[in-house]
């Protein structure tokens, strides 16, 4: 101990000058402690940010090598989200804390250079006054030798009006003949409300999931109050008018080559309960084997799930069917089916699910860390985990050529994988119980290995489904936030509503901006040129515009 730093003063001038000389230290010690914390907390959220950018990075080169990769990437944005606020706040308080010192030096965070004001923004000028009269000398002879711009990102609330068409009528002097202009279209028949009001109630209820009852609390606070009957009457009238360019989607969907299907749970509402729907999806994408026709998606909405809705929904198709090995579609690959067979394609993905459980080594050291019971892991699911893997590395590298190219390589490298899989898998099968769960996911894909292996002759054939499980996630998503579908007829009206979105959004369109423009020329738009309405045709209002100008 330091005996002359820790003596006591003996008058009341020293004791004043040592207790503030002790205040003055305290606030430079809290101004480090907090310039420290700011440094760790920036550390924090650059660890964060680092670990994000490489799981997406992993994602995307090796996303078929787990099956929580997707929820990983959203647990690790939310992560970094909450670091970078702490860091932040964290900051300011640092820079508060050494304001009130003269010897700690502030934090200051770098921040990398952020392009955050797109050029198609337009820009407002605000000017400030300059000094009228020199800082210095007082005098009024100024010039002007440049200027700093400072900008700021701006967001300007949504605004609400009442369009008002105005048609005139006019009386001939000669025979008192009435002229009048003729009533423009309306979106919908009777309509109240404009193509772009209801563009955006159709896509906050079926493309952000927000029912009805939540746009018209918001609408409400925002001074206009829509009655939610009102609002419903308009989802009506807006799936009516869309029903002929849904059929458009439905004939590009079932005229293609080859399917992805699937099907998701959508709860219904029933008298004193809630039943359990379904929704189907069928897609249509052929970028992966270099097809140049756009992509599309159309769903189906039924009660259950019994094998009639797919056999149903698929009555006039006839070609290659991506889907899991669900019973339903089991009569479409018959082979005196007409107008023809469809051939069964497997998903290795599905295939690969039941050996990752008992190979996830991640998860177990997760269930480790939180003291929760291991997952026993099985050698042999590891080992074919490794081999599946192995396949799908291959098509990364061949997605997106032709299926001629696809064959080619798939003959060379693929194939001798294949083979050496299914001797791997009955060998392992032969010393395992029939009960046992590995020889379960054995059989499953040894009974389809035929449907298994169909992508080794034909390149337009993907080893997945997942173009199908990327349609239905929305849907998964909307679950937690509508909860159920009041009827059978609101789940087909959000099937038909789905088709649309997720179609516009495959081909890179902005779903809503789609629909506003569509809607207010379809009532007008020539029947036999209706396709030119379709996302991938659609061609904006205000562009043609331009172009006749």
């Amino acid at each position: 101990m330091n005996a002359e730093r820790d003596a006591v003063p003996d008058d009341m001038v020293a004791l004043k000058e040592a207790l503030a000389a002790e205040r003055a230290r305290g606030v430079e010690i809290a101004a480090e402690l907090a310039v420290a914390r700011a440094k760790a907390s920036e550390d924090s959220a650059l660890i964060a940010q680092q670990k994000l950018q490489i799981a997406k990075l992993r994602h995307q080169i090796y996303g078929q090598r787990s099956e929580r990769s997707s929820r990983l990437i959203e647990q690790l944005a939310l992560t970094f989200e909450e670091l970078e606020a702490d860091a932040t706040e964290d900051e300011l308080s640092a820079e508060q804390a050494a304001a009130r010192t003269t010897t700690v030096r502030g934090f200051t965070r770098k921040r990398a250079e952020r392009q955050t004001f797109p050029e198609h923004l337009p820009r407002e000028r605000v000017v400030i006054n300059p000094p009228s009269a020199c800082e210095c000398c007082g005098g009024n002879r100024l010039r002007k030798i440049g200027e700093d711009v400072t900008r700021t990102l701006e967001a300007v609330p949504r605004q609400w009006k009442v369009v008002e068409t105005v048609r005139e009528k006019f009386s001939c002097r000669d025979c008192e003949k009435i002229s009048q202009a003729p009533a423009p279209f309306h979106a919908v028949a009777r309509g109240w409300a404009g193509p772009s009001l209801l563009a955006m109630i159709m896509f906050e209820k079926f493309g952000q999931h927000q029912p009805l009852n939540r746009q018209a609390e918001r609408y409400a606070l925002e001074g206009v109050p829509i009655a939610l009957s009102t609002m419903a009457d308009a989802v009506g009238s807006v799936c009516a008018s869309l029903e002929p360019l849904l059929r458009l989607v439905e004939a590009h969907v079932m005229a293609a080559e080859r399917l992805h299907a699937d099907d998701t749970t959508v709860p219904v509402l029933a008298k004193g309960k809630t039943d359990t729907g379904r929704c189907w999806i069928y897609v249509r994408d052929d970028r992966p084997f270099g097809g140049a026709d756009p992509p599309a998606a159309m769903f189906y909405y039924s009660r259950d799930r019994r094998g009639e809705h797919p056999q149903a929904h698929l009555a006039g198709y006839a070609g290659i069917l991506q889907a899991d090995a669900y019973e339903g579609y089991n009569q479409l690959y018959l082979a005196g089916r007409r107008p023809g067979p469809i051939r069964e394609a497997a998903c290795w993905v599905h295939a690969r699910r039941p050996f990752f459980i008992m190979a996830d080594i991640e998860e177990n050291a997760r269930r480790k860390a939180s003291g929760k019971k291991d997952i026993p892991l099985s050698p042999i699911a590891i080992e074919m985990v490794q081999r599946i893997d192995a396949l799908f590395e291959i098509e990364r590298s061949i997605n997106g050529t032709s299926a001629e190219e696809r064959v080619r390589v798939r003959q060379t490298l693929s194939l001798p994988l294949v083979e050496d899989l299914q001797v791997y898998m009955r060998e392992q099968l032969a010393r395992l119980s029939r009960g046992h769960d590995l020889a379960k996911a054995f059989n499953y894909i040894l009974k389809r290995w035929t449907s298994f292996t169909a992508f080794l002759d034909d390149g337009r054939i993907c080893l997945s489904n997942n173009a199908a499980e990327r349609g239905l996630r929305g849907i998964a998503l909307g679950r937690k936030s509508w909860l159920f579908c009041g009827s059978d007829r609101g789940g087909r009206r959000a099937a038909a509503m789905y088709s649309l979105i997720v179609t516009a959004k495959m081909n890179g369109i902005d779903p809503q901006a789609w629909l506003a423009d569509v809607l207010a020329r379809i009532a007008s738009h020539p029947a036999h040129r209706l396709d030119e309405l379709l996302p991938w045709k659609w061609t904006p209002a205000s562009a043609l515009s331009a172009r006749a100008a």
